[in-house]
C-alpha cells in the first residue's frame, strides 16, 4: 500500500501552518478548496464553465481550455480569500468529471472539443466492441461492458468519423488530467479515473495490453498511471504564474469525481456506501476485491485508495431532472431564496408516493440497470387532481427509485451495505434526504463537511504530502457524521409499494421507444 513521508518532514520544509488544495473539474464549473490537517475548510473558490455544447441530439462537448480558465479563477479566489502565502500550500490534488476524451496534438494543443461523459454518439462503436470481444470477454478484461459513456468508444468514434483529427492525435487525457497538465506540464492519470476509459485492466490496475492491441490504440498515446495519492508532478513556473501557486509545489494524481467524492465522505472500507446526487446520480460501494456483475449493470473501478476497488451504479439524469424542470417550468419568485429550496417546498405539499404520479429520469438515456442509451424520460400516472407539487415530488422520488435499482443489484451480488452516506444536492434538501432514506430502506448519514469531490481531492493531496499515513487514516481523522435520518415508517411502506410499480415502467416504455 502507498505510504507517504512523515508530516514533520513536510513542516520542516515549509515551516508554520500548511494547507492542502483540492481542485474539482466538474461539468458545470470548477471548485478549489483549501483544508488544514484537521480537515477544516479554510477557503474555497469557484468558477462556472461555459454550458456544454450539444450540436446534435445526444451529443455533449466542452472546450478543455475553458476548464483551465475556470481553474485559474477558482484557485485564485481560494488563495485570495484565505490570505495564505503560496508556500503554505503543501500539495495539490485533482478530481474531475470522468470518461471525457481530450485529444492533444504533438505540440500539446487541443485538437477538438472534448467529448464528455454524457455524450451518447458512440452507440455504434459500443456495438462494434461487443461484437469484437463479446460483452462477457470485455468485462473479463476491463471489469466493464462497452457503453457509449466510456472513453474508448469516443476515441473510436473520432477515428471512424474524423480521421484527420485522429491522425493529429499524439496524447489522450481525461478532463482533470488536462488541467493538471496545464498546471505541471506532466501527462499523468490515476487508476480510478482510468477505470472509466474501458482501456484499463481494473483488477490488475494497469493498461490492458489486449484491449489496446485488438482496438489498435497505440499505448504511446496514453499517459503514465499512478495511484491517487501519489505525487505525479510539480507546479511548473508557467502554472505558478497562471494560478498564484508556488512553483515546485507537489501535485498528486487525484481521482475521478466519484472516487474523490467517496473519499470526502469517508467511504473507504467495505460496507460503506455513498449515494450522491449531482447532475448524474451515483451509488458507490467500497470493496476489497474487484467485484464483477456478469451482466455489466454496475461499473467496477479502482478506488482512490491503493489496494481497494469500488462498484457503482449510475443514473444519468438525477439532479439534471430537477434542473430540467426548473429551467423549463420555472420556480416561484421569492427574493433571496435558492430556487431548489423553493421547488422542495412545493414538493413537500404532496404526500409520499405523489398520489400515483411517477417520473422515470431517462433524459440522457440510462446506465444502471438498463444499459440503454435510447431510454427516454416519462412523467406518467397523472390525474386532474395532481399539482406542480406532486410533479416535483415525483421527480425527487423517481430519481431515488432509479438509484435504488443499484441497491437491489448489491443485494444480488452480496455486497455488504453497513452505512449509507448522502452527497451532492440530494444531501442538502431535507425532503430529498427523507425520501432517500424511505426509498433505500436504510438510515442515511450526512457528514459534517459535505464539500464534494474537491474535499476528497484535498484529502488525497494531504495524504500525498504526508499529513496522514494512508487515505483510510485521513478519512478516520477528518470525516465526521453530523446527521442521521431514519426511514419514516409510513413513508417507507408507501414508497416501497410504489417502487414495485416503478420497476414495471421501463419494460413498458421500451416497447414504445
Amino acid at each position: 500500500m502507498f505510504r507517504a513521508g512523515g508530516t514533520h518532514k513536510r513542516r520542516a520544509i515549509l515551516g508554520g501552518s500548511i494547507r492542502y488544495l483540492g481542485i474539482d473539474i466538474g461539468t458545470g464549473g470548477t471548485r478549489a478548496l483549501l483544508i488544514d490537517e484537521m480537515g477544516k475548510v479554510v477557503a474555497s473558490g469557484s468558477a462556472q464553465h461555459q454550458p456544454f455544447a450539444s450540436p446534435r441530439p445526444g451529443w455533449a462537448e466542452q472546450d478543455p481550455r475553458d476548464w483551465w480558465r475556470a481553474c485559474r479563477l477558482a484557485v485564485g479566489e481560494a488563495l485570495d480569500s484565505s490570505r495564505l502565502r503560496a508556500d503554505e500550500i503543501a500539495c495539490v490534488g485533482f478530481s474531475g468529471q470522468m470518461h471525457g476524451a481530450v485529444l492533444l496534438d504533438a505540440d500539446a494543443q487541443v485538437i477538438r472539443n472534448a467529448i464528455i461523459w454524457c455524450d451518447q454518439r458512440s452507440e455504434g462503436q459500443s456495438h462494434a466492441l461487443a461484437q469484437m470481444f463479446g460483452a462477457g470477454e470485455l468485462i473479463r478484461l476491463t471489469s466493464n461492458p462497452p457503453l457509449p459513456n466510456f472513453t474508448l468508444t469516443k476515441l473510436l468514434w473520432v477515428r471512424d468519423n474524423e480521421p484527420e483529427n485522429w491522425k493529429r492525435t499524439a496524447h489522450i487525457l481525461l478532463p482533470k488530467d488536462y488541467v493538471r497538465f496545464r498546471l505541471t506540464g506532466e501527462r499523468a492519470m490515476d487508476v480510478s479515473d482510468a477505470s472509466g476509459t474501458l482501456l484499463l485492466d481494473v483488477a490488475g490496475r494497469r493498461w490492458s495490453a489486449e484491449v489496446l492491441s485488438r482496438t489498435a490504440i497505440d499505448d504511446r498515446l496514453l499517459p503514465a498511471l499512478y495511484e491517487s495519492p501519489q505525487v505525479c508532478g510539480r507546479v511548473s513556473p508557467a502554472g505558478a504564474e497562471a494560478t498564484g501557486l508556488r512553483a515546485g509545489t507537489p501535485v498528486v494524481a487525484g481521482a475521478g469525481d466519484q472516487a474523490a467524492g467517496a473519499v470526502g465522505m469517508g467511504v473507504a472500507r467495505a460496507g460503506a456506501v455513498s449515494a450522491t446526487i449531482g447532475t448524474s446520480g451515483v451509488v458507490f460501494a467500497a470493496t476489497d476485491r474487484p467485484a464483477l456483475d456478469p451482466q455489466g449493470r454496475l461499473h467496477t473501478f479502482c478506488h482512490a485508495i491503493p489496494g481497494r476497488w469500488h462498484v457503482m451504479g449510475v443514473t444519468q439524469a438525477a439532479g439534471l431532472s430537477l434542473r430540467w424542470f426548473r429551467d423549463r417550468f420555472g420556480t416561484p419568485a421569492k427574493d433571496g431564496h435558492d430556487p431548489y429550496d423553493c421547488l422542495a417546498e412545493e414538493a413537500s405539499s404532496a404526500p409520499a408516493g405523489s398520489d400515483g404520479a411517477f417520473w422515470v429520469p431517462y433524459l440522457m438515456g440510462e446506465r444502471t440497470p438498463h444499459l440503454d442509451p435510447n431510454a427516454r424520460a416519462a412523467l406518467l400516472g397523472l390525474t386532474i387532481s395532481h399539482t406542480r407539487g406532486h410533479v416535483i415530488r415525483a421527480i425527487l422520488e423517481g430519481v431515488a427509485y432509479s438509484l435504488k435499482d443499484t441497491f437491489m443489484i448489491f443485494e444480488e451480488m452480496r455486497i455488504p451495505v453497513t452505512s449509507v452516506r448522502l452527497g451532492g444536492g440530494g444531501a442538502r434538501s431535507a425532503l430529498w434526504r427523507q425520501i432517500q432514506a424511505d426509498v433505500y430502506g436504510h438510515e442515511v448519514e450526512i457528514v459534517a463537511a459535505e464539500e464534494g469531490a474537491a474535499y476528497g481531492a484535498a484529502i488525497l493531496a494531504g495524504t500525498g504530502a504526508g499529513a496522514w499515513r494512508s487515505v483510510e487514516e485521513a478519512c478516520d481523522t477528518v470525516v465526521r457524521v453530523a446527521v442521521r435520518i431514519a426511514p419514516d415508517r409510513e413513508g417507507f411502506e408507501v414508497v416501497q409499494r410504489a417502487y414495485g410499480t416503478y420497476r414495471k415502467i421501463y419494460p413498458a416504455l421500451q416497447q414504445i421507444f
